[in-house]
C-alpha cells in the first residue's frame, strides 16, 4: 500500500479513539437493499453514522495570533447517529465561509472486501486545504482512522453492485460563534457516507461550455483549495451551461483569459493525434485531484507520453479543428474519468472524434482505474488499501 507501515499502524491506532454511538433508528437489511440497490442520484441518501472530532483553540488573550502560533487540540473522537448539527447563527462558516472538504470513495469488490483508494491523499489534500481557509491541521492518522472506523460502522451501505461505491465526505466547518475577522478558534471536523451511482458515466463524449465571462480562481487565490466558495461561485455559470444544452464548464484563467484550468472541480486532458496528451499544469489555481494524479501516473505506465503544460484556448480549438486533438476527456472522484465531444463558447464550437463513441485512451483509462478499485486489475502502485 502507499501509506509506509509507520502510517497505516498509526492509522488503524487512530481507529480505536472513536467511540462508537449506536444509531436506533439504523436501517434494517431490507430497507438497506432497497436504498443501495435504488441508488441512482448523486448525494441524495446518507448512511446511518457519521464520525464527529472537536478542534479548541487554546486559551488567549490575544485573537490577532494564528492557531499555528496559539496551538490548540482535537479531542472527542466519534462515531454517532447520522443527524442533523447544531450550530450558532453566529457560527463563522455561515458569515465568512471558512471550510474546507474533501471527497474520496468505499469499494466493495467481488469477494465481499471493502477497499479505499489513496486516502492518505485526501489527507494531505485537506490539510494544504485547511492551512489556505487558516483552519487547523487534522492529524492524518485521526483523518484515515476516522474514514476507517465510519466505513466499517456502515460496511452494509456500501453498495454490492460493482458500478456504484460509498461515497465518503469529509469536512472542516469553522463552528465559532465569533463574528470578528479573524481565524475560528473552535471548529468541527465530521465525515459523512452516501452510496452512489457514478456522477457521469464514460458511455458516450459529452458537450462542454467554455465560460468567457467566469472564472473559476485568480492568482494567489483560493482555486488549489478544496473549499466551497470555489464551488458556490461555478453553480451560475454552470446553470448557463445546462441552459443552452451543455453538461460542464471549462474554465480559462483570470489573468489571461486564455489558458485552458479546468471544469466545475474536473481536470482536463487532450489525446493528440500523436499519440501524446496534455492537461494543464499545477498552477497554484488548480486543484491537485487525485483522480488526476493517478491518470497521470497511468499513462507514464501506459508508455504514453504526458505534458503537464499550459494549453491556450485558441491553439486547443485549432487543434480540434485540424485533427491533432482525436479525444478529451475530464477526471475527478466523483465521475472518475468521463468523454468530452465538443467544446463550444459565443465564437467557436468544435466537434472532438466521433461524437457517439467514447475514445480508446479515454475508456482504457477509465477501465484501469475502475478496475484497479475493483480489484480486477493489478495495483502494481499499492494505491488500495483494504478496510475489512
Amino acid at each position: 500500500m502507499e501509506l509506509n507501515s509507520k502510517e497505516y499502524t498509526e492509522a488503524l491506532e487512530a481507529v480505536k479513539k472513536f467511540k462508537i454511538v449506536q444509531n436506533e433508528d439504523a436501517k434494517t437489511s431490507a430497507q438497506l437493499a432497497e436504498v443501495t440497490e435504488g441508488t441512482n442520484s448523486f448525494g441524495t441518501v446518507f448512511a446511518d453514522y457519521m464520525a464527529h472530532i472537536k478542534f479548541k483553540a487554546n486559551p488567549t488573550d490575544d485573537t490577532h495570533l494564528g492557531l499555528d502560533e496559539i496551538g490548540g487540540s482535537w479531542s472527542g473522537h466519534e462515531v454517532v447517529p447520522f443527524g442533523n448539527i447544531s450550530i450558532s447563527p453566529a457560527a463563522a462558516v455561515l458569515h465568512y465561509g471558512q471550510e474546507v472538504f474533501e471527497g474520496a470513495k468505499a469499494y466493495k469488490r467481488a469477494d465481499g472486501s471493502i477497499w479505499l483508494f489513496r486516502p492518505e491523499l485526501n489527507a494531505t489534500r485537506l490539510n494544504a486545504s485547511a492551512s489556505r481557509l487558516a483552519l487547523p491541521s487534522l492529524p492524518v492518522e485521526d483523518f484515515l482512522g476516522s474514514l476507517i472506523a465510519v466505513v466499517k460502522q456502515c460496511n452494509q451501505w456500501v453498495p454490492d453492485d460493482r458500478s456504484k461505491s460509498l461515497y465518503i465526505r469529509p469536512f472542516l466547518i469553522a463552528s465559532e460563534p465569533f463574528l470578528g475577522m479573524r481565524a475560528a478558534h473552535e471548529v468541527d471536523y465530521y465525515c459523512i457516507l452516501s452510496p452512489v451511482a457514478s456522477y457521469l458515466k464514460a458511455t458516450k463524449p459529452v458537450g462542454i461550455w467554455v465560460s468567457k465571462d467566469y472564472y473559476r480562481s485568480a492568482p494567489g487565490g483560493t482555486g488549489a483549495a478544496k473549499t466551497g466558495g470555489n464551488y458556490a461561485a461555478s453553480l451560475k455559470p454552470a446553470e448557463l451551461a445546462y441552459s443552452k444544452g451543455f453538461s460542464q464548464v471549462l474554465y480559462l484563467d483570470a489573468a489571461n483569459k486564455e489558458n485552458v484550468e479546468e471544469l466545475g472541480g474536473m481536470s482536463f486532458f487532450a489525446v493528440y493525434s500523436d499519440g501524446h496528451v496534455e492537461t494543464p499544469s499545477l498552477n497554484g489555481q488548480i486543484l491537485d485531484s487525485i483522480t488526476r494524479r493517478s491518470v497521470v501516473e497511468l499513462l507514464k505506465d501506459n508508455g504514453i507520453q504526458i505534458d503537464e503544460t499550459t494549453i491556450g484556448i485558441t491553439k486547443l480549438v485549432e487543434d480540434i479543428k485540424s485533427g491533432k486533438v482525436v479525444e478529451a476527456f475530464a477526471c475527478g472522484t466523483a465521475a472518475v474519468v468521463f468523454p468530452i465531444g465538443r467544446l463550444a463558447s459565443d465564437d467557436f464550437n468544435v466537434q472532438i472524434g466521433n461524437p457517439d463513441v467514447t475514445g480508446e485512451v479515454t475508456m482504457s483509462i477509465y477501465k484501469q482505474i475502475l478496475g484497479i478499485q475493483m480489484g480486477t486489475v493489478p495495483d502494481t502502485h499499492n494505491w488500495c488499501f483494504k478496510v475489512m
